[in-house]
């Protein structure tokens, strides 16, 4: 029984059960199909442990049975807050099997103070965390500060993979049980993308919604049983975690990345005998690099890169080309897949200059920048709206921002400009959302602004981006101060610290003004802060946070 509102409707449903896009299989059924074919076959790698697809589905069946006999009930939610580990495939599979909701989207970089919030915010009914793991994990211990929450029934805290993993070990001795899970149209995974604002909304999908999109990329880019599809991206990300879906229901080898650092990842890529990569240019610069440096001309087994997040320069096109892998540039979106991409068949131009083609079950229109309603002229840059079988099923919670981001036409708004040419090829243009995209890793200037602007000694504050070679981005923060006010920019970054800002979000550049201008409405003009930057009559002054360490409570 599906208790959450979404926007799943009949018409929807036979629309896409009629061209095959969805189907009555959820992502546990199509993973233990699998298993019991191929039950040695390898399902996961990490650096040091691999799992085939029989013992893969066992832990997942013992974690199901567990959970349940806590009296976690169908459609009730799982946080997941771990690293890249074969314990965050196991929670999702037992998920898709009673009928639970995972939310896995819990980073890294988030601080323990914002995983309490989306834990409350979720209701959520099991957690399962990692010691030591997060943001700022020197100073806070988020087991430490579960006990007063009453929805959860079950927490689990695992050690660093190294050691040995109850989830895992538990499944040869532990009662299977619990009803499984037969509708793939309940809402299994729940991602929490945030807003301008920076404020997380909670993207929900289906078995089927997830499935639809890795059936189809993996039908166009042939990956299969034989196939080993090497994730650069967290599985806690939506591109790690969608490389994880289509992994593993083709039956294929996912391996995780946690390479130690300063560890070859050229090495990796060949002895794992990768055939296809997903991950963000700074991880295709960081490869080529290595590769030029070691004068190497291939990757073993490598076919094939999804480079995603931000666009792939003509450069890095190249290489790779030259190395006998072939990019993949696309456009997604955790709310709707990785619905946009090129295929192997695209010449290097589209490549480079496109985001490819929207893929079978789903389509994109371009709408007017001043009507939302209105379809733009093919060329003529506008708002990308879409639809399609990979589209999510809603807002968690929020009934406001589902209605807001579809147009009258039922097109879901997605907030990014772009243009398409005659061929159906899709051009990103710009981004109407304010966000700087890091290596992949995206920072809302908004909740910077905020938490900068609560220092007395503040007047103004605009986190802007300035260009970087390798990570695309990074954030500068532009402060006018008080009169009499200043303070020292480690002083500012301390604040942020203070006010909960991850370091992972922290400006890499402060920026000194007398002034910040701003339109007749009042808004920050930060483009034009953007645009004095990179004409070289404003420069940005370097910084580095150096958090003090403490001890972990």
């Amino acid at each position: 029984m599906n208790k959450i509102l979404t926007l799943l409707s009949a018409e929807r449903m036979r629309e896409y059960y009629a061209a095959g896009f969805w189907r009555d299989e959820t992502i546990y059924g199509s993973v233990s199909a699998h298993a019991r074919r191929a039950p040695g076959s390898p399902a996961i790698r990490e650096a040091r442990r691999r799992v085939g697809y029989g013992d893969l589905v066992a832990a997942a069946d013992c974690l199901a049975a567990e959970l349940a006999q806590h009296g976690v009930e169908e459609g009730q939610r799982v946080c997941v807050w771990l690293p890249s580990r074969i314990e965050a495939v196991v929670a999702l599979l037992a998920c898709s099997r009673n009928g639970y909701i995972c939310c896995p989207s819990l980073h890294r970089d988030h601080t323990v103070g914002e995983i309490c919030e989306l834990i409350a915010r979720t209701r959520a009914a099991a957690f399962i965390g990692q010691a030591g793991y997060g943001a700022d994990s020197d100073r806070r211990n988020i087991f430490a500060e579960l006990g007063g929450v009453t929805t959860l029934r079950k927490v689990y805290r695992l050690e660093p993979p190294d050691r040995e993993s109850a989830l895992l070990t538990a499944a040869a001795t532990a009662p299977t049980g619990g009803g499984q899970k037969q509708d793939p149209n309940q809402i299994v995974y729940l991602a929490f993308t945030s807003g301008t604002a920076g404020t997380p909304k909670g993207v929900m999908h289906s078995d089927n919604t997830l499935l639809a999109n890795a059936r189809t990329m993996a039908a166009d880019w042939r990956i299969g049983e034989n196939s080993v599809v090497y994730s650069l991206s967290p599985l806690s990300h939506n591109l790690g975690f969608g490389a994880m879906v289509m992994a593993l229901s083709s039956g294929g080898e996912l391996v995780l990345h946690d390479l130690a650092k300063g560890a070859s990842l050229v090495d990796r890529v060949v002895e794992a005998g990768a055939t296809f990569l997903v991950g963000v240019p700074t991880h295709a610069s960081d490869l080529l690099q290595e590769l030029r440096t070691r004068g190497l001309k291939s990757l073993g087994r490598l076919q094939g890169f999804r480079i995603s997040g931000a666009a792939a320069s003509q450069e890095l096109v190249a290489g790779l080309l030259e190395h006998g892998v072939v990019p993949q540039s696309g456009y997604g979106m955790t709310e709707s897949c990785s619905h946009q991409y090129t295929l192997p068949s695209d010449d290097a131009r589209h490549i480079v200059e496109t985001s490819g083609r929207a893929c079978a079950g789903y389509e994109i229109r371009i709408f007017r920048r001043d009507d939302r309603n209105a379809e733009a002229a093919v060329g003529e840059v506008g708002e990308i709206g879409g639809r399609g079988a990979s589209l999510m099923l809603g807002y968690f919670d929020d009934q406001q921002a589902t209605e807001e981001s579809f147009n009258a036409g039922g097109w879901f708004m997605t907030g990014d400009l772009g243009r398409l040419d005659s061929d159906g090829y899709l051009t990103i243009t710009g981004r109407k959302k304010d966000v700087i995209m890091r290596g992949g890793h995206n920072i809302y200037p908004g909740r910077i602004e905020a938490m900068a602007m609560r220092h007395a000694a503040v007047e103004r504050a605009a986190a802007v981006p300035v260009r970087d070679g390798r990570l695309g981005e990074k954030v500068c923060l532009a402060v006018v101060y008080r009169s009499g006010a200043k303070i020292a920019g480690e002083a500012l970054l301390a604040h942020l610290d203070a006010a909960g800002l991850s370091r992972y979000d922290m400006p890499e550049y402060i920026l000194e003004l007398t002034e910040i201008p701003v339109t007749p409405s009042g808004k920050l003009r930060k483009r034009d802060i953007v645009d004095q930057i990179e004409r070289g009559e404003l420069t940005p002054a370097p910084i580095r946070w150096q958090a003090k360490r403490q001890a972990q409570s």
